[in-house]
C-alpha cells in the first residue's frame, strides 16, 4: 500500500506545470527544506549547505539591483567625470591670454662712462579672428559628446545587469527544478528498494535508481552553483558584491514583447551610439573652423617707461631721463598658414561622417541577428510549453501507469522521468534567452557596463594649433 502512495505521490508531483498560469506560486525557493512532508507531496531532500538560509532573506527584484547600479557602479562616475572635464576645458579654451610684466635693458655699460636705457614693460596678446570662440566651441561640442557617451553608459549598466538578473532568475528556476528532481529520483530509489524486497523489481532496477539519484545529486549540486556565480556576478555589476546571496522576484515566463518589424530602424536612428558617432561630426566640423581661422595671425602690443642714463652734451653732468616706449606688430602669414592643420581636420571630419555610415551597418548587423535569435527563442519555448512539455509530461504517466500494472519496467519509467525534467531545464533556458534578446534590443544592443567609458581628451590637438 505504501509503494502505491510513493508511486502516486512521484506521478502527482512530476506532472505539475512548470510555470502554473494564473494560479499561486510555490513558496519555496533555492535551498529551501520541505519539512512535515504529508503523503501528497514528495519528500525534499535537505538541501546542501551552498544555499542554506536563502529562502529566508528578503527577496529582490530588478529594480533593486538597478538601483544599486545607479548608486554604487564605478564606470557612471567616471562618465560624469569626462563630462566635467569638458566643461573645464571649454571654460579654459575661452580665457584670454595673460599679459606680460617685466625688465628690459638696453646699451648698459659700467665704470665711469654710465649710460644705457632699462625700465619696466608691459606686453599683452590680442587675439583676432574669433579665434578664443572657436577654440571654446570645439569642447562645447565634446561636452556634448561626452554626455551622450554617459546617457549611453548608463544603458550599458542597465542591459547588463537586466540581463544577468534574468540569467540569475533562470539558474534560480533551474535549482527548483533539479530540487524535484531529486526529491524524486531519491524516493524512485527508495521505492526499488521496497519493490526488490517483496520481489517486483531485480537488481538492475535497483542499481539503476540509484545510479538516476546520484546523477540528479550531482545535478542539483551543479544548478545552485550556478545560481551563486551568476547571483555574485549580478552584484558586482551593480556595483554592490557584498549583497547576499538572495532569492530573486520576478515571472521569468513573461517576457517583454518586441516588435521586430521596426526595432531594428529604431536601433538604426535612435542609438546612442549612432548619435555619439553624428556629434563626433560636430567636434571636426568645429575643429575644422578653428584650424581654416587658425592663420589669422594675435596682434602683440608692448609698453614701457624706462630711464635714459646717457649724459646730454649740452648740459654736463645731467642724464637724459625718463622716457616712454611702446610697440605693436603681427606675424605675416607667408609660409605658414596653417594648411597641415586645415587638411588633415578636413581628412578627420571625412573619417567622422564614414564612422557614422559604419556604426549604423554595425548596430543593424547585431540587431538583425539579435532579432533572429529572439524569435527563435520564442518559437523554441511555445513548442517547449504546448507541444513537448506536455507530450513527455504524459509518456510519463502512461510509464508509470503501466509499470503499476506490472506492464513496464521500472527503467523506462526513470528514463521518462529523466526526460521530463531534462525538457523543463531546456524550457527554462529558452525563456532566458528570449529576456536576454528582448533586452538587448530594448537597449540598443549596448553592453560593457563595467569596461571604462571611452574619452578623447581633445586638449593637445588644440594646442597644437594655438
Amino acid at each position: 500500500m505504501q509503494i502505491g502512495k510513493t508511486l502516486a505521490v512521484m506521478l502527482s508531483f512530476a506532472t505539475a506545470p512548470l510555470f502554473a498560469q494564473n494560479a499561486p506560486q510555490p513558496s519555496m525557493q533555492p535551498g529551501m527544506v520541505m519539512e512535515n512532508s504529508s503523503p501528497s507531496q514528495p519528500r525534499q531532500t535537505p538541501a546542501p549547505e551552498l544555499l542554506q538560509g536563502v529562502a529566508s532573506r528578503t527577496p529582490l527584484k530588478l529594480e533593486d539591483f538597478l538601483a544599486m547600479a545607479d548608486r554604487n557602479n564605478p564606470t557612471l562616475q567616471q562618465a560624469a567625470a569626462i563630462v566635467r572635464r569638458s566643461e573645464a576645458q571649454a571654460r579654459q579654451a575661452a580665457l584670454y591670454p595673460n599679459p606680460t610684466v617685466g625688465y628690459q635693458g638696453e646699451q648698459i655699460r659700467g665704470g665711469s662712462y654710465g649710460g644705457g636705457e632699462q625700465g619696466g614693460f608691459v606686453a599683452q596678446t590680442i587675439v583676432l579672428g574669433g579665434k578664443l570662440g572657436l577654440r571654446h566651441n570645439i569642447y562645447e561640442q565634446q561636452k556634448q559628446s561626452d554626455q551622450i557617451a554617459a546617457e549611453a553608459q548608463l544603458v550599458r549598466v542597465h542591459n547588463d545587469v537586466a540581463q544577468m538578473f534574468y540569467n540569475a532568475l533562470g539558474a534560480q528556476e533551474t535549482v527548483l527544478v533539479r530540487g524535484r528532481l531529486l526529491g524524486l529520483a531519491t524516493d524512485a530509489a527508495e521505492t526499488a528498494h521496497q519493490l526488490a524486497n517483496v520481489g517486483q523489481a531485480d537488481a538492475p532496477d535497483v542499481l539503476q535508481a540509484e545510479v538516476e539519484a546520484e546523477q540528479a545529486q550531482i545535478d542539483y549540486a551543479v544548478a545552485q552553483r550556478m545560481f551563486m556565480q551568476r547571483f555574485k556576478r549580478l552584484a558586482a555589476l551593480a556595483g554592490s558584491p557584498a549583497v547576499e546571496v538572495s532569492p530573486l522576484k520576478a515571472a521569468l515566463d513573461s517576457p517583454p514583447a518586441i516588435d521586430t518589424s521596426q526595432v531594428v530602424d529604431a536601433i538604426v536612428r535612435q542609438g546612442p551610439t549612432v548619435k555619439q558617432a553624428q556629434q563626433e561630426v560636430a567636434i571636426e566640423e568645429a575643429k575644422l573652423k578653428d584650424a581654416k581661422r587658425e592663420v589669422v595671425p594675435d596682434l602683440e602690443l608692448k609698453a614701457g617707461e624706462q630711464a635714459n642714463l646717457e649724459a646730454l652734451a649740452d648740459a654736463p653732468g645731467k642724464k637724459t631721463g625718463a622716457q616712454s616706449f611702446a610697440s605693436a606688430g603681427i606675424e605675416l602669414p607667408l609660409w605658414n598658414r596653417n594648411q597641415g592643420n586645415v587638411r588633415a581636420a578636413e581628412a578627420n571630419l571625412d573619417r567622422a561622417r564614414q564612422e557614422v555610415l559604419r556604426t549604423q551597418l554595425s548596430l543593424r548587423q547585431q540587431a538583425e541577428l539579435l532579432v533572429a535569435n529572439y524569435l527563435s527563442a520564442k518559437v523554441e519555448a511555445e513548442r517547449y510549453r504546448t507541444a513537448l512539455l506536455p507530450r513527455a509530461r504524459r509518456a510519463y504517466e502512461l510509464y508509470l501507469d503501466k509499470y503499476q500494472n506490472m506492464a513496464q519496467a521500472y527503467p523506462q519509467v526513470i528514463v521518462s522521468q529523466r526526460t521530463l525534467f531534462e525538457l523543463e531545464v531546456h524550457y527554462i533556458d529558452s525563456l532566458n534567452r528570449i529576456w536576454q534578446n528582448a533586452i538587448a534590443l530594448e537597449n540598443y544592443t549596448l553592453q560593457g557596463g563595467l569596461e571604462t567609458p571611452l574619452a578623447v581628451d581633445y586638449s593637445s590637438s588644440a594646442q597644437a594649433t594655438e
